[in-house]
């Protein structure tokens, strides 16, 4: 008898998604517990493992929403067998056609390997456009409608010559947005609309961080094998003042105010599905080590696409860093249900008078932005400038003072 494959729950609050890809084919004979298809939510992408060994049957196709307990499939009993090496071709009598040089695996997603492999496409004849040249899905996507043109012109137009001029319904294309855009979308304009935003702004100087890691990071690196970064920093400089103004640390409920007696820091990440937030769980019982470790993996993991919902809820407060793409001073959106966000921005050297002396430091613009409903603006500067004290004084986050 056959087996159902049912769309796994991911999250209480994750009722429907949509099949991003079948990482098998209909027909194909499968194992239990091997991955078969990705389900794509609001929230992440998850690897949807077979329920049990036998030949797929596929009944709904990639891209299709779907909600939480569809049968988007099934498992006919068959014989697996089991995992080998593959013997070696025999050498064949006549020489093959030759086929065009691919690229190598770690040039290509696994969803741009899957169509490359299905429509016989040559993957050199692509420019990738991911991190370091990797080919992706809406690369090879992309590669299809140009050279497969569709007389209604729903699908991109080659490319237009420099100077010449093309009718208007040509020079636009329309694309779903993912499921997790969308979500981002509805959350950001959610955040807008629910919350009396406010931002408050103040200068760090970046010297004494800057000189300690420059001093300690082959050191830092040698013993545990990761850099030190600004982020662990920052981090530790967030708990320190979140306990010190307890109510940046809270959040409304109806009509209460739950304040929360641990510190769980969203760490925001850019991937090419859009800005994720992983969580840092009980930060204040983190080392530097433990927490360059743990944003390295957080991070890994979410432009991996495998980044799971546990890893995205329970945040308390969140830190995000424009600055690594040039920002200089901007205005973060809260993260709701939080009531405050941290925004860290790039840092230049700048001249400012210390002891009366004009001197060049290098500075960092700090913002943070904060729900009014909850804190106060003398809260919400008093918090802003306790970090920039731990900034410009790291011994104070070491002494937890």
């Amino acid at each position: 008898m056959a087996v159902p494959i049912s769309v796994p729950s991911v999250g209480e609050s994750i009722t429907e998604g949509s099949i991003a890809r079948w990482m098998k084919k209909d027909g194909d004979l499968v194992r239990t517990d091997e991955p078969i298809f990705e389900l794509e939510t609001e929230k992440a992408s998850n690897e949807v493992p077979s329920p049990s060994s036998g030949r797929l049957t596929i009944s709904v196709k990639e891209g299709s929403r779907v909600t939480i307990g569809q049968v988007v499939g099934s498992i006919e009993p068959a014989d697996v067998p089991a995992a080998t090496k593959t013997p070696a071709p025999a050498a064949p009598t006549t020489p093959p056609k030759a086929e065009p040089t691919p690229k190598t695996d770690h040039a290509m997603s696994p969803a741009a390997r899957a169509i490359v492999a299905e429509k016989g496409i040559d993957p050199a004849s692509i420019a990738g456009s991911g991190r370091h040249g990797v080919l992706t899905k809406p690369d090879v996507l992309e590669h299809l409608e140009k050279n497969n043109a569709v007389k209604d012109g729903s699908v991109a137009p080659p490319p237009v010559p420099q100077g010449q001029v093309v009718p208007l319904d040509q020079r636009e294309t329309r694309q779903r947005m993912s499921s997790i855009r969308a979500r981002i979308a509805q959350r950001l304009l959610q955040s807008q609309q629910t919350t009396a935003s406010l931002t408050t702004f103040n200068e760090a100087d970046m010297s004494a961080i800057s000189e300690l890691r420059a001093k300690y990071k082959d050191k830092f690196k040698e013993k545990h094998g990761v850099n030190l970064g600004f982020m662990s920093f920052f981090v530790k400089a967030a708990v320190e003042a979140l306990k010190a103004f307890p109510v940046v640390n809270a959040r409304i409920d109806g009509d209460d105010l739950v304040f929360c007696h641990y510190w769980n820091i969203g760490v925001a990440v850019s991937t090419e599905k859009g800005l994720m937030v992983p969580v840092l769980r009980d930060a204040d019982k983190l080392s530097f080590a433990d927490i360059e470790k743990a944003i390295g993996g957080l991070a890994v993991k979410a432009r991996d696409g495998k980044i799971g919902v546990a890893d995205l809820q329970g945040g308390t407060f969140t830190i995000t860093n424009g600055g690594i793409f040039g920002s200089m001073m901007s205005t973060p959106i809260l993260n709701p249900p939080q009531s405050a966000i941290l925004g860290m921005h790039s840092i230049t050297k700048r001249a400012v008078v210390k002891d009366d002396q004009i001197v060049i430091r290098p500075m960092m613009y700090l913002a943070v932005t904060y729900d009014h409903r909850v804190i106060d603006g003398r809260e919400a500067v008093q918090f802003l400038v306790r970090i920039k004290e731990c900034l410009e004084n790291p011994e104070r986050l070491l002494l937890e003072i």
